[in-house]
C-alpha cells in the first residue's frame, strides 16, 4: 500500500488538542505524539523540508493515522505518556515507570498532611493527579497554604499524644500557617473541614469553595473592609482561572470501558475509551452501517462486543450514555449524569461526533458518482459549464513547490466520472529556471497533449487548471501552439474562493458551494493536489531536488541553510534588500546572491 500523504487526510484531522498515532502498512504502531492542534502538528511532518533522516524514514512508513481528542494540552501530555508506556512504539522514546509525574497526596493519618510526591504507593492515602508541571503543583500548594491553614510537621498527632501535652506549637503557628492541632488548639472536626475544602479544590469542584469565599467577601464589604474583600476577590479569580482536574487520568476511578455514540442517516459512529487504573490506555472509533430500522440502543451492545474483542478487554464496568437491558447481566452498567465518569463519557462523545462529522464531510467522489447517477452528474457538469459535450474524459493539472523551491507538476485523469489512475502523470519541470507557476503550467500542458497527439489518443472534453487566470492563460498558450484550440474546454479553478474562470471571460462562474458540480470539481482538484504532493514529498525525502540557491556559485550549503532559516523561502530571499541579506551572510555574499537573481 502506498505511504500516506498529508493532503489525503488533512481535512479529517481536527483543530483540537489531543494525541495522534501513526501506523505502518502492517498495522504496527510506529509513533504516538501529542499536540495542542492535531492538524497543525501532523502537517508539520509532511511539509517541513528540514526533518531529520529518522523522521523521514518514519514518514515514508506511515500508512494510516488515528487520533483522540481531549480537553486540554495537559490531558494530551498525560495521554501520550500513558500510551507510550503501554505500547512502546518503535519511534518513541522509552518511558520508564520510575520517571513519573508529580501527585499531591492527602495522607491517611490523624490531622492529614498534604504535600507533593512522585511515589504513588498503596498506603491508603489519597493521591490526586498526576500533574504535568512540578512548578504548578508547588504554586497550587502555596495557594492552598495561604487559604487553608494545615500542618506541615511529621508529628504523630494521636489523641493520646495531644492529651499528654507531648508537643509545643512551632513557628508555623505564630506565622498563621497552622492552627496548632498538636496542642489541641484546633479540633479534629475543624481540621477535617479544611481538608475537605482542599480536596474539593484539588478535584476541581470549586463551586462550593467559591460560594464560601463570596459569602466571606460580602461580610467584609458590609463592614467596609474593602481591602480584605479585594484579597478574597483575588482568591476567587485564582480559583476560576486554574484547572486542577484531568479527564485523562484520575486516581478516583479504576477500570472502565467507555462508549459513546452519534447517529446520521444509516450510520452510527461509536467511540471507545479503555480506562485502566484510572488512566486512558487505548481508544478507537468505528462506524456501523444500519441495514434495517435499528436504533443506537440496539447497535451499542454489538459495538461493545466488537471493541472488547478487538482490544482484548475483559473489563466488567461499562460506562454508556443509555441503559442496556439485554446481554450484560454480569457487567456493572453505569450511565453517569455528573462527575468524572460523565466527563469521560463526554470525551468519548466528542470523538464520536468528530468521527461522524468527517464521515459526513468526506469529499468522496464515490458518493457523488454511483453507477446509477454517473450520467446525471456529468450532464449537470455539462450544463453548469456550458460544455459542447458531456465530459466523459476530464483531466486536471496542478503545480507544487515547497516554500518557493522544488517545482513539480501533476495531472490526474477521470473517465466516466471515476479516477483512471493508470492515466495519472507526474512531471519534473524541465525548461523553467526557478519558480514560475505560469511557465511550469505551460510546459506540462504542452508535454501532455503533444504526447497524446503523437500517440493518436482521444483528447479530454474538459481540462481543469488548478489556479486562476494566470495559470489558465499559460495553459491556453500551450494549446494554441499545439493547434488544439477549440478541441477541448479549459477552465481554471481559483484556489481561494473556488470560482471557475474561462479563457477570455472577465467574470468568473460561481457555483453553489455545496452543489454537486462544484463538489465534483473540487474532488478532482483535491485528487491532483494529493497526487502531486505525494510525488513532491517522495522526491524531497530522497534528496533529489536541486535548490535554486545551490545553483549560485560561491554560496555553500551552510549559507543556504542560514538564508532559508532566516527568510523561510527562496521567494523571500529574492525580495530581500541588500542590507537584509548582508545582515545574514555578509556584504560580499549578499552581492553574489542579488547578482544571480538579477541575471535570472
Amino acid at each position: 500500500m502506498d505511504p500516506l500523504t498529508f493532503s489525503s487526510i488533512q481535512k479529517t484531522l481536527p483543530n483540537a488538542a489531543g494525541i495522534y498515532k501513526y501506523y505502518g502498512a502492517d498495522g504496527n504502531l510506529l509513533y504516538i505524539g501529542k499536540a495542542k492542534n492535531i492538524r497543525k502538528r501532523v502537517s508539520s511532518y509532511f511539509t517541513n523540508a528540514k526533518l531529520s533522516h529518522k523522521t523521514h524514514e518514519l514518514i515514508k512508513q506511515i500508512n494510516s493515522i488515528e487520533f483522540t481528542i481531549v480537553d486540554s494540552e495537559h490531558d494530551a501530555l498525560l495521554l501520550e505518556n500513558s500510551l507510550i508506556k503501554e505500547f512502546k512504539p518503535k519511534y518513541n522514546i522509552v518511558l520508564k515507570d520510575d520517571k513519573t509525574y508529580p501527585y499531591i497526596v492527602i495522607k491517611k493519618e490523624p490531622f492529614p498532611r498534604v504535600f507533593l510526591t512522585r511515589r504513588k504507593i498503596a498506603d491508603g492515602a489519597e493521591y490526586i493527579g498526576p500533574y504535568t508541571s512540578t512548578a504548578k503543583v508547588r504554586d497550587l500548594l502555596e495557594f492552598i497554604k495561604q487559604q487553608i491553614p494545615l500542618r506541615t510537621c511529621s508529628l504523630n498527632l494521636t489523641e493520646k499524644n495531644i492529651n499528654n501535652n507531648k508537643f509545643k506549637v512551632c513557628l508555623e503557628y505564630h506565622l498563621g500557617n497552622c492552627k496548632g492541632p498538636c496542642t489541641g488548639l484546633q479540633s479534629a472536626n475543624d481540621y477535617a473541614a479544611g481538608i475537605e475544602a482542599v480536596r474539593q479544590i484539588l478535584r476541581g469542584n470549586l463551586r462550593s469553595v467559591i460560594t464560601d469565599y463570596k459569602h466571606q467577601q460580602e461580610q467584609y464589604i458590609e463592614v467596609l473592609e474593602f481591602e480584605k474583600a479585594e484579597i478574597v476577590q483575588q482568591k476567587i479569580n485564582a480559583l476560576k482561572n486554574y484547572r486542577f482536574s484531568s479527564v485523562v487520568v484520575s486516581s478516583r476511578i479504576g477500570d472502565l470501558d467507555v462508549f459513546a455514540t452519534t447517529e446520521y442517516k444509516d450510520e452510527i459512529a461509536v467511540s471507545y475509551l479503555s480506562v485502566r487504573n484510572g488512566t486512558i490506555n487505548n481508544s478507537g472509533n468505528h462506524a456501523f452501517r444500519v441495514k434495517i430500522e435499528e436504533k443506537a440502543e440496539e447497535i451499542l451492545p454489538q459495538a461493545i462486543v466488537y471493541f472488547q474483542k478487538l482490544y482484548n478487554s475483559d473489563c466488567k464496568e461499562i460506562v454508556v450514555p443509555i441503559s442496556l437491558d439485554f446481554g450484560f447481566e454480569n457487567y456493572k452498567i453505569t450511565v453517569p449524569k455528573t462527575g468524572e465518569k460523565k466527563k469521560l463519557l463526554d470525551l468519548a462523545k466528542t470523538n464520536a461526533d468528530f468521527f461522524m462529522g468527517e464521515i459526513r464531510r468526506k469529499n468522496t467522489l464515490n458518493n457523488l458518482i454511483q453507477d446509477d447517477d454517473k450520467t446525471t452528474l456529468l450532464k449537470a457538469v455539462k450544463e453548469a459549464l456550458s460544455l459542447p459535450a458531456i465530459p466523459i474524459h476530464i483531466e486536471c493539472f496542478d503545480n507544487s513547490n515547497f516554500q518557493g523551491s522544488y517545482p513539480v507538476s501533476a495531472m490526474v485523469c477521470f473517465k466516466d466520472g471515476l479516477p483512471s489512475k493508470q492515466d495519472y502523470r507526474r512531471y519534473n519541470v524541465e525548461s523553467v529556471t526557478g519558480i514560475n507557476d505560469f511557465a511550469s503550467m505551460k510546459e506540462v500542458v504542452k508535454r501532455r497533449y503533444s504526447r497524446l497527439i503523437q500517440e493518436n489518443v482521444t483528447l479530454p472534453q474538459l481540462v481543469i487548471i488548478d489556479g486562476g487566470k494566470g495559470q489558465l492563460s499559460a495553459a491556453m498558450e500551450a494549446i494554441h501552439e499545439l493547434g488544439l484550440t477549440g478541441k477541448m474546454t479549459l477552465v481554471g479553478l481559483a484556489k481561494n474562493v473556488e470560482e471557475i474562470f474561462f479563457v477570455g471571460d472577465k467574470e468568473s462562474l460561481k457555483l453553489g458551494y455545496q452543489s454537486d458540480v462544484l463538489r465534483f470539481i473540487r474532488g478532482i482538484r483535491d485528487e491532483v493536489h494529493q497526487y502531486g504532493i505525494t510525488f513532491h514529498r517522495n522526491k524531497r525525502s530522497k534528496g533529489t531536488f536541486t535548490n535554486e540557491l545551490e545553483q549560485i556559485e560561491g554560496i555553500g550549503k551552510k549559507t543556504i541553510e542560514e538564508l532559508l532559516l532566516t527568510f523561510r523561502s527562496v521567494k523571500n530571499i529574492k525580495n530581500a534588500s541588500p542590507e537584509e541579506l548582508a545582515d545574514v551572510v555578509g556584504q560580499k555574499k549578499a552581492g553574489i546572491i542579488q547578482d544571480h537573481f538579477k541575471k535570472h
